[in-house]
């Protein structure tokens, strides 16, 4: 039926109508299945970047304290039955209700404790979490992204926001937020509660000093409500000092000890997708990232140039029916920072790639590229994989963002430019089709073949 609505219904009717749509279908499932959330204490992460690798902390934390907890993310579904997580099954951070019902429903029937919820401005803004208690929320940051669904930074804002509103309505929860002080807009989130806890480098009442960093992870301390904490995280680039800092902040305000919250973060060793090193022995170095918005582009890029002998060389590409306006603005950022540009396909949808491209190639000029020089276009993602393992020399990084953990790609269908004044629909396989794709196993089979050829 929804399919249905979306090709005959206009754009614009569609796109106001569609979050009361979301909202029926929550009240129906939730009211169906008695509201399955209810006992279960539900930590609710949003914000731009950075959701998946706190979710994944707070919940290793949880579970190395002995706390029985389930986690569903971007990456993955996990019941908290003790199989360990399953590969999310939709393109959805956050489940449509109907989905979302089922899991929490086998969630309480395991008798899970904790819910670790990553939590999306669409979500939020569709009510597909309505009736979901939310006992504690996280906010990350807040950056340039998704504003082709929102309209505006203040639209974006605010659906963010509604998590927390909606846990200062938990009169079971703690009534709390865990913020980023760092962040420009960390103030309306913790006006949104009564019981905020605010973390940061900079500011924030939970702040970390004396921060090491090296390739292998962070090291700092932190002095708070009486105690002192001494944290190892193993998770490099110093927006992981922010990512833990939120985790730490989640055991404080769950009353867990500091010996709990010190060996819960430690405990944690990768993220898959996220800073994920390739190494088939060859004398450069290899990287895959999700990162896909300019203000993350901005932390890696200075997190790893440092650490490269030689060239800085980058893969990526930017998503169809997503905000165009980050895309100059992503190559921009990869122009300063990188020696040599490889711009591909990310997921085009019905969207022509090419002119995706262009976009991103016209950011990269602005900072001082020349096309077919040290910018390249390569619109077939493993080729541009492959091109870029080809050129690197010793001492080089190759840093491939954008698909991180994701498994696929999407892609033009045989109507996609006849169809495309429709609103989206992934599923629509005369716009858009979707094959395998697995950035880790394409770098190292590229790396692989290399070494082959020069042996």
């Amino acid at each position: 039926m929804k399919k249905l609505a979306k090709r005959l219904v206009p754009v614009g009717l569609f796109k106001a109508v569609v979050p009361y749509w979301h909202l029926l279908n929550s009240v129906f499932y939730q009211t169906k299945a008695g509201f399955p959330a209810r006992g279960i204490k539900v930590i609710g992460v949003t914000g731009t970047d950075g959701k998946t690798t706190t979710s994944t902390l707070i919940t290793q934390m949880l579970r190395n304290s002995g706390k029985k907890v389930a986690m569903m993310t971007t990456i993955s579904v996990d019941y908290g039955d003790g199989r360990g997580p399953h590969d999310n099954p939709t393109r959805l951070t956050t489940f449509g209700a109907d989905h979302l019902v089922s899991a929490l429903k086998k969630m309480k029937q395991e008798g899970v404790e904790y819910l670790v919820l990553e939590v999306t401005s669409h979500a939020l803004h569709q009510r597909r979490v309505w009736g979901v208690p939310i006992h504690l929320a996280v906010f990350t940051n807040l950056g340039h992204e998704h504003l082709d669904y929102h309209g505006t930074f203040e639209r974006y804002r605010d659906a963010k926001r509604r998590l927390f509103k909606q846990a200062n309505k938990n009169r079971h929860g703690l009534q709390g937020g865990i913020v980023n002080a760092d962040d420009a807009v960390s103030e309306f989130f913790a006006g949104d509660v009564q019981n905020p806890i605010s973390y940061g480098i900079k500011s924030g009442d939970v702040q970390a000093v004396n921060i090491q960093s090296t390739s292998a992870g962070n090291r700092y301390r932190v002095k708070f409500d009486g105690r002192e904490y001494y944290i190892e995280c193993h998770l490099p680039g110093s927006f992981n000092v922010y990512n833990s800092l939120a985790a730490l902040c989640v055991g404080h305000a769950l009353g867990l000890s500091k010996d709990e919250v010190e060996k819960g973060i430690a405990s944690l060793r990768s993220v898959e997708g996220r800073m994920t090193k390739v190494d088939e022995g060859q004398d450069f170095a290899v990287i895959v990232d999700y990162a896909h918005t300019p203000e993350s582009f901005d932390k890696i890029f200075a997190e790893v140039k440092p650490l490269v002998e030689n060239r800085l060389i980058c893969v990526f590409g930017s998503a169809g029916r997503r905000d165009e306006e980050k895309r100059a603005k992503q190559g921009a950022i990869a122009g300063k920072w990188c020696d040599i540009v490889i711009v591909t396909e990310e997921d085009d949808r019905d969207i022509n790639g090419e002119e995706i491209m262009r976009q991103i190639v016209s950011g990269a000029e602005s900072a001082g590229k020349i096309l077919n020089k040290d910018v390249l276009m390569v619109h077939d993602r493993t080729e541009a994989v492959k091109m870029a393992i080809n050129v690197a020399k010793k001492g080089d990084l190759v840093i491939l963002l954008g698909k991180g953990h994701e498994k696929s790609i999407l892609y033009n269908g045989p109507q996609a430019v006849e169809l495309s004044h429709l609103p989206q629909d992934d599923g629509d396989e005369r716009r858009v089709l979707k094959r395998a794709y697995d950035e880790v196993t394409v770098a190292r089979e590229a790396i692989k073949a290399k070494i082959k050829k020069y042996v």
